[in-house]
């Protein structure tokens, strides 16, 4: 189980939402047509604070003066950046008069930099984005557009789509539920983007369950950005289950990440190496997940229950945590936990039931563990 997604989705207001990858485009590059990037010596850039503010709100307005007369006003995000590039402490200013932020906040933008100039990214006279001016911008929509190439519109009219929804209450997982804003795994706000997508109308069997029922997993991915600097460029690629009704990743294996700052080369990075991958990705084969699947089920790692309960208690769980593992694997696997595929299996199933979230999480990451290592 993982929670990248189940946080997405627990965070994001309606206007966050989107049912296709259309719709999400259309949102970002619109963002992106009304807005200009300004690479400027911070000498020539005014810190305006007003003269006689009349209300409690107008002591903290602030603006920042251009050559030429042009205003714009830093928004929450981006004054944090401009505070960072000055060396100063953002939550202490914020709750300054502006008069005094402005002198501030002007004097650590000349003097406190190692470099002169600062990258400004700007919309609407609203200062979206501060940040130092070898910055390498790469812009939202890009990474939709990358993201489209392979998944057309999202909405199923290719094999990549938003996922679908487990059923708790008869175990089954369905891939045409109906695309919803409760649902949707598409988002986007003013500071970033994240896509989510799953082939789970093509799952490929590992094995069996002990019913004899082929057991199925799915290809999923997610890709992050943030064209206003917020976090780095992430292109995540795994293997899972399911996904439920609150967005959890159930059975997740396989978890491959890259990750790509925005430095000064990488919008070419993004089109040498992101896309590339993503690409290789959806049109993969899934031979290896099979392989390490087999590995897994033939690492033999207890001999007897005493050395399964060493085994669990060296990955630092409780005695009564090891027992209730053991349990697990019995009762859904048929079998007593001796292979790492057992292990991990009845890790992850045991994590289900855990009601605090971290833990249920790091739980999670000693399943996937037992099973890189075996898998490698």
């Amino acid at each position: 189980m993982r929670t990248d997604l189940t946080r997405q989705w627990m965070a994001r207001p309606a206007d966050q939402r989107f049912l296709s990858l259309s719709s999400l485009k259309s949102s970002v590059l619109a963002r992106a047509e009304r807005s200009a990037t300004l690479t400027i010596d911070t000498r020539k850039i005014d810190v305006i604070a007003p003269s006689a503010p009349n209300t409690a709100a107008e002591m903290h307005d602030l603006w920042l003066g251009l050559p030429g007369g042009d205003q714009i006003a830093p928004s929450h995000w981006s004054f944090g950046q401009l505070c960072s590039l000055a060396k100063a402490p953002a939550s202490h200013y914020r709750t300054l008069p502006s008069q005094i932020t402005a002198d501030a906040l002007a004097y650590g933008l000349r003097y406190n930099r190692n470099a002169d100039e600062v990258k400004l990214y700007s919309s609407d006279q609203s200062l979206l984005a501060a940040t130092g001016p070898d910055y390498g911008r790469i812009f939202d929509h890009e990474v939709v557009d990358a993201v489209m190439q392979v998944a057309g519109d999202g909405i199923g009219d290719t094999r990549w789509k938003v996922p679908g929804v487990l059923d708790w209450g008869s175990m089954t997982y369905n891939p045409e539920h109906p695309i919803s804003l409760d649902t949707t795994t598409l988002f986007a706000s003013d500071r970033d983007v994240f896509i989510f997508l799953v082939d789970d109308r093509n799952p490929v069997e590992v094995g069996k369950l002990p019913s004899g029922d082929p057991d199925l997993m799915f290809r999923g991915f997610y890709i992050t950005n943030s064209e206003v600097g917020s976090g780095s460029l992430r292109l995540a690629a795994f293997y899972l289950r399911a996904v439920c009704c609150n967005r959890i990743m159930w059975g997740v294996e396989g978890f491959e990440e890259i990750t790509m700052r925005h430095s000064k080369h990488a919008p070419s990075r993004f089109m040498e190496q992101a896309r590339p991958a993503l690409k290789s990705f959806a049109d993969g084969s899934a031979r290896k997940l099979v392989e390490g699947v087999e590995k897994a089920k033939a690492a033999k790692i207890a001999a007897d229950d005493d050395e399964a309960l060493a085994f669990l208690s060296s990955r630092d769980f409780s005695r009564k945590r090891a027992l209730e593992i053991m349990e697990t694997v019995e009762r859904e696997e048929g079998r007593k936990a001796r292979t790492a595929w057992d292990f991990a299996q009845g890790i992850s199933a045991f994590a289900r039931n855990v009601a605090n979230n971290d833990d249920r999480v790091q739980i999670e990451v000693e399943a996937r563990r037992i099973l890189d290592k075996v898998s490698r």
